[in-house]
């Protein structure tokens, strides 16, 4: 009797005993639609590196992880329906994939508590982590782009550019429109001719401005595609034998699937990175074991090394560390999205720790702080080679100008705080 009441005691003490909850990553992918071809890598990456964690290491600090895709198709409206539909089950962070979901998220997600990590994309102001609490961007942003690229042109004309003209081909939208303020701004600096070149989503018609580039003649070509706009903007620039060497995509515009279509004609085309390329990286030997081998990845694990699906892996794994610097922070292995967002602002990934992860030198070092969300906002530049079919790195990883993008990130954010009523922090 005293046996069977102490197993009645113990049974209902463990009841009253909540199990761990799983820490949840939502996936706003898109899978389908005119962008599904780019959104698929990484959707593909950035669960892959979640598996991984769970299958080799038992999750985040003995925590499982839970990942919840949600299929947006890139559009604005159908990504906050996500957000809406997976806020209320536990998510931690937010990896939009969408300049124009980010805009809309950067309201709700900031009232909610809930961080938002818009990797290389979004509101560039987001940087300042004094006006936008909840809201980061490391490890650069398109300003960063913006003057990475620039950079590049300096390099390879002695330093001087003065005269020479820069043509932006960019998605039209609030995306593509991103850098052309820091173009201005830089062309101020240097002494070259800006022209901004629209193109309409989805951007399977091109043929007018590439007719505009035959008849201008710009030294250089930047792009903010995305999408099929991307090999589509190529092949044009292929059909009217403008020089790939001149022609600069944004890191959203340098994917095998973007150059692959043209065939040899894409040979020498550049793009800029904030990560590293291809799969020579011990960690992909545990991706391989663990996720692949084991019949557990997310596609078809044909995926792996390219650009896009090492995106996904790059910003599922920040959001690991961030995740493991919190419980740190807080001594909880179950921690909170307000306690996610301290350990995403005390961040630092460091060459040690991303060797130590199997990804020495895969990308930037990066310090995050109450007052920068954005990083250093350092990048580099690729390079497709056609006939080996694959992406060189060939440049260091550098830094941008951030005279020029200090003072706009400033001003932009300070209009947004004011309009927000909206207090500095980090005082």
């Amino acid at each position: 009797m005293k046996l069977k009441l102490a197993s009645m005691v113990l049974a209902g003490v463990m009841a009253a005993v909540p199990a761990m909850a799983d820490l949840v990553y939502p996936s706003l992918s898109y899978r389908t639609g005119p962008y599904a071809v780019n959104g698929i890598p990484f959707a593909d990456g950035y669960a892959d590196y979640f598996t991984l964690i769970n299958e080799r290491d038992g999750g985040i600090g003995g925590v499982p992880i839970k990942m919840i895709e949600c299929e947006t198709g890139y559009n604005t409206e159908k990504g906050v329906e996500c957000y809406e539909a997976t806020k209320g089950q536990g998510a931690l962070i937010y990896q939009p994939l969408s300049t124009g979901i980010t805009y809309q998220l950067i309201p709700k997600a900031s009232a909610d508590g809930i961080p938002v990590h818009s990797m290389g994309y979004g509101r560039t102001s987001a940087a300042n982590g004094k006006i936008f609490e909840w809201i980061f961007n490391y490890p650069a942003n398109y300003w960063n782009g913006a003057s990475i690229a620039i950079n590049h042109i300096l390099d390879i004309n002695g330093g001087d550019i003065a005269g020479k003209s820069v043509a932006l081909v960019y998605h039209n939208s609030a995306y593509g429109k991103e850098p052309i303020r820091t173009l201005e701004e830089l062309s101020k600096k240097h002494g070259y001719k800006l022209t901004t070149i629209a193109v309409d989503h989805p951007g399977q018609e091109q043929k007018s401005q590439w007719l505009q580039i035959r008849r201008e003649k710009p030294d250089y070509v930047l792009m903010w595609g995305w999408g099929v706009m991307n090999p589509v903007a190529i092949q044009e620039a292929v059909n009217i034998r403008y020089p790939m060497e001149n022609f600069i995509g944004i890191w959203w515009s340098g994917s095998e699937n973007d150059v692959i279509p043209a065939g040899a004609g894409a040979n020498g085309y550049k793009a800029l990175a904030f990560h590293g390329v291809g799969n020579d990286y011990p960690l992909y030997g545990d991706l391989q074991k663990y996720v692949v081998d084991a019949g557990k990845a997310a596609g078809a694990g044909d995926q792996l090394g390219t650009v896009l699906y090492n995106r996904g892996l790059y910003a599922a794994m920040l959001a690991v560390e961030a995740t493991k610097k919190a419980q740190a922070i807080h001594g909880v292995a179950q921690v909170t999205p307000a306690m996610v967002r301290d350990g995403m602002e005390a961040l630092e990934i460091t060459e040690a720790s991303m060797a130590a992860l199997g990804l020495p030198n895969f990308g930037p070092e990066i310090s995050v702080t109450c007052e920068n969300h954005g990083g250093a906002g350092d990048g580099a530049v690729t390079q497709w080679d056609a006939g080996a079919q694959k992406w060189n790195l060939i440049s260091d990883f550098g830094p941008s100008d951030m005279d020029v993008i200090g003072k706009l990130i400033a001003g932009d954010s300070a209009a947004y705080a004011a309009e927000n009523k909206i207090s500095e922090r980090c005082n």
